[in-house]
């Protein structure tokens, strides 16, 4: 009797001790089933409107980034940029005119200016003369007149030599004329060149429908692109076990589609909110009918080895074993001791 009681007291603290050591495990690695698979989603859109002629791919296709997606029918584009481009050449134009006749008014100010100062040396001249009485009364008014005369043609220069100048504005490729046609020329060729649509990552394509002879709106969701080139995990962990995750702390990552295989991963961020905070109908605690229920809180873990030989899928489930133990952890605790 004395032994089966001892066995029995062995058996319970053995219990026990599986109990606490299977608690304190959980403690330092907290883990969680509630966790899904993430990566970049691209939702392909045409820059520009128009009637698709090709489509590159097929649906749940692997495209590289660069790869042609689709085409839309270039020819007005084309016709666009032409027209732009003769529009530029037609401003230029203008615009060596317009300096051309700039420079001929401040050539004719010139002339102006010498001719005034020709006749005002002439009308110092003659009335000099008339004193010596080499000259008429007569002269010397016929040197005022041509001297009044050429001011006033100076000044009618100088007034057509402004306007050409304000006409002109800013010349060459710097004029305003000639930076709107060119604006017009780079958006032309803007739109030409996005007639053609390439995978802005490395990934897989899905929810493709579109077709050949498919009318498309710019900025318009046609279809998406999952790239492959990082995953991460998203795990929602209760709040009561947060206490000891931080960013930089190590995980194991098991994906429901491969079970037994382990995937590394690194703890990124904790959101600064619970899962339900932004959800389309928040929980409203303020009631008589409030009942404490442990909310769980997103934490991004990126997966550091991807294996092509294991190919990861958006939303597919997965168990995520934070190790809170890792040096990241450890350099933390000793920051917030001291």
């Amino acid at each position: 009797m004395r032994i089966q009681s001892l066995l029995l007291v062995g058996a319970i603290a053995v219990g026990a001790a599986g109990i606490w050591g299977y608690q304190a495990y959980a403690a330092r690695h907290p883990s969680t089933d509630d966790a899904y698979v993430s990566a970049d989603v691209v939702r392909v859109a045409a820059r520009v409107a128009g009637r698709v002629i090709s489509v590159a791919v097929t649906n749940q296709q692997h495209v590289t980034r660069g790869e042609p997606l689709f085409t839309i029918d270039p020819v007005t584009f084309r016709f666009d940029l032409e027209q732009a481009q003769a529009r530029l050449a037609t401003a230029r134009r203008e615009v060596a005119e317009a300096e051309s006749n700039a420079v001929s008014a401040a050539a004719e100010v010139h002339h102006r200016e010498v001719l005034l100062a020709n006749t005002r040396l002439k009308a110092e001249r003659t009335r000099d003369l008339i004193k010596k009485g080499y000259v008429s009364r007569e002269g010397v008014d016929d040197a005022e007149a041509q001297y009044q005369s050429a001011a006033a043609d100076l000044q009618v220069a100088q007034a057509l030599a402004d306007a050409a100048r304000r006409q002109l504005g800013k010349p060459g490729d710097s004029n305003d004329r000639v930076l709107t046609a060119q604006a017009a020329v780079d958006k032309a060729q803007w739109a030409l060149d996005n007639t053609r649509a390439t995978a802005s990552c490395t990934g897989q394509v899905a929810m493709l429908s579109l077709q050949p002879g498919s009318v498309v709106h710019a900025d318009t969701d046609l279809f998406v692109v999952v790239c492959a080139t990082h995953f991460w995990v998203d795990a929602n962990y209760k709040e009561t076990q947060l206490a000891r995750i931080h960013p930089g702390q190590t995980a194991d990552i098991t994906v429901d589609m491969y079970p037994g295989h382990y995937f590394h991963g690194t703890v990124q961020s904790v959101s600064a909110s619970a899962g339900s905070a932004f959800s389309l109908l928040p929980p409203q605690n303020a009631n008589g009918n409030w009942v404490k229920v442990a909310q769980r809180v997103p934490v991004r873990v990126r997966i550091e080895d991807n294996d092509q030989a294991y190919p990861l899928r958006v939303g597919t489930s997965a168990t995520v074993d934070i190790d809170t133990t890792t040096a990241a952890n450890k350099k933390l605790a000793t920051t917030r001791t001291h």
